[in-house]
């Protein structure tokens, strides 16, 4: 060991970012190692490496005690006190013991664990790095496809895309460049594992952060997201701000700002709906693009029963229950859609015949098990709300009417 060594052992420092005591230390390790292993010694030794000449040596530890049991571990006091009549019982004596030949044995011996100590504070290093990156969008280039796994080149280490968190129908290309959500970061046996994902909700939030500058900021708020990737997701938007348009922030000039967004996500829809702390009214919006004659409430069962015009009953439910499952997911209520025939309306909210009776809580006790069996189909969640109709009870609170929307939805849909 010399002062070359050591200057390289500085550039290694820098060029891989590993501080250069982590790697004396190692060295430090492999030494003893060594020394056991080539001059059968079991006895307590410890090194010293002069951090400016690079020069080593190696030293004996015995504790000095009255009476000697293991010579090799121990010495007694009346040695040590013919070396030092200072020394006293429980102290550690120590005497150099470095080899005349050691330096080329150790350099044989140490290699593989000095390489083995630098790998492992590598991969600490790069897990310490990426670990407070969880959350957060990375941006990979492609490295290769295997079994339909993605690899991505990040930077300073490799991420995962599985299968799983893959956008159905998507297709990729080595070279491409990707924008993934990381999930999280895994410690293995071969070093730090990053998950991403490009169908998580979080990557939608995040690329609107981007987009957005008045996301960024705070000044508009995402209150919550419901995502079916590669199709069509929806995300509630709030400004406490009454000068600030959230809608209109969010779709940008021309939409361009939304319309990035769909790009990045291969021509994912995306509907923008503004989040009101009314339920009915946020119900409302959440059904967008389909038009709402009203909306009733039943708050301790966390269920409404949404009426819409003849013409827009298959647009608020969607394609296979699509609409009706991202508003539920996105809302957090179950929601019952009803047309206006079946709750005795026209399409514009007026009732096709006089009752005294509430029409909204006309026929609920009657129609349990459809009302059940149809909620179950778009509802993500299996809810208990049969208490809503025990004894053929009032499903709302008394003295409430139906929420009805002025002028439609107030909703923005790319």
């Amino acid at each position: 060991m010399n002062v070359e060594f050591l200057e390289a052992l500085r550039d290694l420092e820098k060029e891989r970012n590993i501080s250069a005591d982590v790697i004396l230390d190692a060295i430090d390790a492999a030494l003893i190692s060594a020394y056991k292993k080539n001059f059968g010694s079991s006895q307590n030794v410890r090194t010293e490496i002069n951090r400016e000449t690079g020069d080593f040596h190696v030293f004996s530890r015995k504790t000095i005690v009255e009476n000697v049991e293991d010579d090799k571990m121990e010495i007694s006091l009346t040695e040590a006190e013919k070396i030092n009549p200072g020394y006293e019982p429980g102290d550690i004596y120590e005497e150099e013991v470095t080899p005349r030949d050691f330096g080329r044995i150790a350099a044989q011996t140490a290699k593989q664990v000095v390489v083995q100590r630098m790998r492992e504070a590598e991969r600490s290093v790069i897990y310490d790095e990426y670990v407070n990156m969880e959350g957060d969008i990375l941006t990979g280039i492609i490295q290769r496809i295997e079994n339909r796994n993605v690899f991505l080149d990040i930077g300073k280490t490799e991420a995962t895309l599985t299968a799983n968190e893959q956008i159905p129908g998507e297709t990729y290309r080595h070279g491409d460049r990707l924008k993934v959500y990381m999930v999280e970061i895994r410690k293995t046996n071969k070093g730090p594992q990053v998950v991403v994902s490009r169908t998580h909700p979080g990557l939608l939030k995040r690329l609107f952060e981007q987009e957005v500058p008045e996301i960024y900021d705070g000044t508009v708020e995402i209150k919550s997201i419901a995502r079916e990737a590669g199709s069509r997701s929806k995300i509630a938007v709030f400004s406490k701000n009454e000068n600030v348009d959230s809608l209109g922030a969010c779709v940008g000039a021309k939409g361009m700002r939304v319309q990035a967004i769909v790009d990045e996500l291969r021509g994912e829809k995306i509907d923008i709906v503004k989040w009101s702390a009314d339920p009915a009214e946020f119900i409302s919006n959440a059904l967008s693009p389909a038009k709402v004659i009203a909306v009733d409430v039943a708050t301790d069962e966390k269920f409404a029963r949404v009426i819409v015009p003849n013409y827009q009953l298959s647009l608020a439910i969607g394609k296979e229950g699509q609409n009706a499952r991202l508003a539920v997911k996105l809302t957090g209520w179950k929601i019952d859609i009803k047309s206006a025939s079946e709750m005795n309306l026209t399409d514009e909210g007026e009732p096709l015949y006089v009752d005294e009776d509430v029409i909204l809580e006309e026929d609920f006790a009657e129609n349990v098990e459809d009302n059940d069996a149809y909620v179950e189909e778009y509802a993500t969640e299996a809810l208990d709300y049969d208490k809503v109709f025990e004894e053929g009870g009032d499903l709302f609170d008394d003295g409430k009417e139906a929420f009805v929307p002025e002028d439609g939805n107030d909703a923005g849909e790319e």
